[in-house]
């Protein structure tokens, strides 16, 4: 064999090692979720032939030609027993697309399907695409809401960084031909994190919106909106009401866009969502959640305080640094929740919880008491209510940590 042979040969060794690696539980002392402790998808996961030229004639030296930047920000869906992530492939060049992989436990050794999804165009073409959230609907279809960019053609001269982001869509029922439906309308500037509902709301699809001034600043527009539209073939939404606004001194108070889907519950609508704030070292890109009326999708019914993830260890390292996104989760028939997040818009993670303690979170933890005074209040509440139970249930070792 070739020492050209023998060198893909190793590749392709390492790579197949990497995919079939196990995952494992990782320490949390949350009560609500359990960490893993290795990404459930990075680029290395991206196959050596989306990468390298493998004739040896052409590329002699074996070297990418088209590298991998990174791999995050995955819509999420349970089809026929098995997880797929459409995940937000980014390439050296910058330019990102949808690529789907799939796993049996949904905790590791994710293949990727044969191609990436070549998305059909509309009149006017994407730049760039992203983020894309799947809600299998009850009108039978699978609906990819995703955020096209494109260069603003009223930016200034000179100016190549200017755009222009609104909510591409696009729906299947086998996950494998897409149709392409045009572009979200909406009438309050620019679109990012659109969600579609997967129930119709007055007979009408109800859409989850983000509306913003600009392509990076909200503006006047912050916080997670609600609106309805007939049709999502020609969607349009002509009234928005923000139904989770972002809040002073919160860990939304920059801006803030709802995650994936919302779980139906027995007690409500459960949302997952990001929420950013700024710092001395930059942005800041948490997670949280709240839940809706199930009578009333854009009514909150509770909405716990603080974040519920945040970035730890090597997960606050990367192409954006400190930040946590999600835009997929999966619940299982057992309750199971599988939540997929991506870690400093570089890798993909995944969480496990259930739906009993996902709900315990949101109804029984406190609300943001918006100040510091409040705040102190309701910890000494929770101190006192402690106290009191150790000491009548006699807990001597952990009542020390009251003493002195």
């Amino acid at each position: 064999m070739s020492d050209f042979k023998l060198r893909i040969d190793q590749i392709y060794t390492d790579y197949t090692n990497l995919i079939e690696q196990g995952n494992e539980e990782a320490d949390d002392s949350t009560g609500f979720l359990t960490r893993y402790r290795y990404p459930v998808f990075t680029a290395a996961h991206i196959p050596p032939h989306w990468r390298y030229d493998l004739e040896e004639t052409s590329n002699p030296y074996l070297a990418q030609r088209m590298g991998i930047n990174a791999v995050f920000n995955p819509g999420a869906i349970l089809w026929n027993g098995t997880t797929l992530l459409v995940m937000r492939v980014e390439g050296w060049d910058r330019k990102s697309f949808f690529a789907i992989a799939e796993s049996t436990s949904g905790m590791d050794k994710f293949k990727v399907w044969d191609e990436p999804i070549l998305l059909p165009q509309t009149e006017n073409p994407d730049t760039n695409v992203y983020d894309m959230r799947l809600t299998a609907h009850e009108d039978g279809y699978v609906y990819g809401t995703f955020c096209t960019e494109r260069k603003d053609p009223a930016g200034p001269a000179g100016d190549e960084s200017s755009a222009v982001a609104a909510c591409g869509i696009i729906r299947s029922k086998d996950l494998k031909s897409w149709e392409r439906l045009p572009d979200l309308i909406t009438y309050s500037g620019q679109q990012r994190n659109v969600v579609l509902h997967p129930e119709f709301v007055d007979g009408q699809y109800a859409l989850y919106t983000r509306p913003q001034d600009g392509f990076i600043d909200t503006g006047k527009g912050g916080g997670i909106g609600f609106g309805l539209t007939e049709s999502m073939e020609r969607a349009e939404v002509k009234e928005e009401t923000i139904l989770d606004p972002k809040v002073y001194h919160t860990v939304k108070e920059l801006k803030n866009g709802q995650g994936p889907t919302p779980i139906k519950t027995e007690k409500g609508w459960l949302h997952l969502a990001h929420g950013v704030r700024n710092t001395a070292a930059g942005l800041r890109y948490t997670l949280y959640m709240f839940v809706t009326s199930l009578d009333d999708p854009s009514k909150v019914i509770a909405r716990p305080g603080g974040y519920f993830l945040a970035p730890e260890g090597a997960e606050r390292v990367g192409d954006v640094s400190n930040v946590l996104f999600v835009n997929g989760w999966v619940e299982h028939p057992d309750g199971t929740v599988l939540i997929y997040y991506a870690s400093s818009d570089t890798r993909i993670h995944v969480a496990k919880s259930s739906v009993g303690q996902l709900l315990d979170y949101c109804f029984n933890t406190p609300e943001d008491a918006l100040t510091s005074h409040a705040s102190v209040a309701q910890r000494l509440e929770l101190i006192r209510k402690n106290r009191t139970m150790m000491e009548e249930m006699e807990y001597k070792n952990a009542n020390q940590t009251f003493i002195g």
